[in-house]
């Protein structure tokens, strides 16, 4: 009794602290402040526009891009003489610049994005949108898609560049810069993007959405290539994904190498380990825990290669990360494990039964904060409540979706 009156304590903790997370800070009052007053500034008169000439703004990484890419589909089937130009990091590039629909995609050093802080103090971002806009005038952009919901700095750029229509999000960071402000509210992701163009698509279900990855035939068969060094003609195997981009949203090593152990034996498959070479320090653990024989494979593919390589998998496991959406993309079935993030707006897309999530009951989740430094992890277990066994289950659940 005593441990459930603490974990409902612990749980009231943290809701009181996310709140306050949750609350508009000082900074941010400051910067609505200095967004309205840019609002002000005479803009210099732009080059007409190409017509049919649409920008996508999509600053994030893999993830969000991938979420974002059933509406980019959606838009170009339903307006196919357009030229649809993808603006988004150097990190997201090669996600955006795989789909044929996207004509053209350049790069920016967003700030908040990029690796390391924007030196500079407050005045910095301002002074890069304004060096920013000056190179995207020159596209002769008609309409602009802002595709992040509470993306200000891309809407001020698109303001600065006085690109015509500017279609974004009705967060109050946008609203002053963009042309058509929509409710993305309460919805997923995917959902979000694709309400952004339904002025050209009219209405989506849905359920009638799709999301793939364009997988080369050259990423396939340097994955068959690669794998031939480690598996026979006739061996299957499943991929694991431990790594995440913060702490929180990692799971222990004891308790990968339990699900790797049970799998390889309940699937009869042998345990691929994929990740960045930085993420070595958490795999090494779970290879030395673990009694199965598996294939670290970590800084061995490109995106594509990635996808090609989950494509085949029995199943695909990991916290909820970018390469999870990419292996959904891949059609491979998945297990996400969510801790901190929303699975009503970042969760699988797809069917239930092949894009199982996993979560904990503690009642602080999902507190959509994913940066808790400076409190103690242990404050914060949402990830490592889940038990390995039912995410053995969920494994097992996916996998057969396969074969039915």
């Amino acid at each position: 009794m005593d441990n459930a009156v603490d974990r409902e304590a612990l749980a009231e903790r943290n809701r009181r602290l996310s709140a306050l997370r949750h609350k508009t800070s000082q900074r941010e009052r400051i910067r609505r402040t200095l967004l309205r007053w840019s609002t002000l500034v005479p803009l210099r008169r732009a080059p007409a526009p190409e017509p049919g000439t649409i920008l996508l703004i999509r600053p994030d990484h893999l993830g969000d891009v991938l979420l974002t890419m059933p509406a980019i589909q959606a838009l170009k089937r339903a307006q196919p003489e357009s030229r649809l130009i993808g603006l988004c990091g150097a990190w997201g590039a090669e996600v955006m610049a795989a789909y044929d629909e996207v004509e053209v995609t350049l790069t920016l050093p967003f700030p908040g994005f990029a690796r390391g802080s924007v030196k500079g103090g407050l005045i910095r971002p301002y002074l890069m949108a304004w060096q920013a806009a000056r190179q995207v005038r020159k596209l002769r952009v008609e309409t602009a898609l802002i595709l992040r919901p509470d993306h200000w700095w891309g809407a001020l750029v698109t303001k600065l560049a006085r690109i015509p229509h500017r279609i974004g999000s009705d967060h109050p960071d946008l609203k002053p810069f963009v042309t058509q402000a929509i409710s993305l509210e309460g919805h997923h992701a995917v959902v979000q993007s694709l309400k952004l163009v339904e002025s050209w698509t009219g209405p989506i279900k849905p359920h009638t959405v799709r999301l793939t990855y364009p997988i080369q035939d050259a990423d396939r068969e340097q994955v068959k290539s690669i794998l031939s060094e480690h598996l026979t003609p006739k061996q299957r195997y499943l991929v694991i994904h431990p790594g995440a981009g913060t702490p929180i949203k990692q799971w222990g090593a004891k308790n990968w190498a339990l699900v790797a152990d049970r799998l390889a034996l309940k699937l009869d498959a042998v345990v691929a380990f994929t990740g960045v070479e930085s993420e070595y320090r958490q795999v090494f653990p779970i290879l030395k825990d673990m009694k199965a024989p598996a294939i670290p494979l970590l800084g061995e593919f490109s995106i594509g290669q990635l996808a090609a390589l989950y494509e085949k998998a029995v199943v695909v496991l990991g916290p909820d990360t970018g390469p999870l959406h990419l292996a959904t993309a891949s059609g491979a079935p998945t297990v996400h494990l969510f801790g901190p993030a929303d699975p009503a707006q970042f969760g699988a897309w797809g069917s239930p039964s092949r894009q199982v999530m996993v979560t904990s009951s503690i009642g602080c989740r999902p507190c959509r904060v994913l940066d808790w430094s400076g409190d103690d992890p242990d404050h914060h277990p949402c990830i490592r409540e889940i038990a390995p066994l039912r995410v053995v289950e969920a494994a097992v659940k996916a996998a057969q979706s396969n074969e039915r």
